[in-house]
């Protein structure tokens, strides 16, 4: 099973990208140590629609185009509900046991999720009841990615 972040928005060159990148590539390095075929980032741009509801649709069309049949779908939004690291890596595993192709989670725009692309997810979860901004969601995502990886490895990362 392949791990995929599907993010909507780009990341500029910066610490941020790189502290990203860094928890990617630490995941990528002990992916198949879990039974994981790899671990990948996807980036979007942005819908220009003129009405939220437009541009929320657009990305959602765009984030449905990387998702093969049976894949899990994982959204990351404020409205969803917290889960402590330790759930979030079991929860990888039952898909990864269960012949999920792919986990899929994603970050939506600035506008959140489209209502019927929401319906479709498995699990929304939340980073907390606080609002994040992008980049800072995108690297709680790929440490949380990476602890998820460690977690179902048994290595020390994770102390709880």
């Amino acid at each position: 099973m392949k791990l995929i972040l599907a993010c909507v928005g780009r990341l500029k060159s910066g610490p941020e990208r790189e502290i990203a990148l860094r928890y990617l590539t630490r995941a990528a390095a002990g992916a198949r140590a879990v039974g994981l075929t790899g671990v990948d980032m996807r980036e979007f741009d942005e819908s220009r629609g003129r009405r939220p509801e437009d541009r929320r649709a657009e990305e959602a069309k765009s984030l449905k185009s990387i998702l093969p049949a049976g894949a899990r779908l994982v959204l990351f939004d404020e409205r969803g509900t917290a889960a402590t690291s330790a759930q979030f890596a079991a929860d990888i595993g039952r898909a990864r046991d269960g012949g999920a192709p792919a986990y899929v989670l994603a970050i939506g725009g600035a506008d959140g999720f489209d209502q019927d692309f929401r319906a479709e997810a498995q699990m929304v979860v939340a980073f907390g009841a606080m609002t994040w901004p992008h980049q800072l969601a995108r690297i709680m995502a790929t440490e949380q990615i990476y602890r998820a990886t460690t977690i179902l490895a048994g290595h020390p990362y994770h102390r709880a």
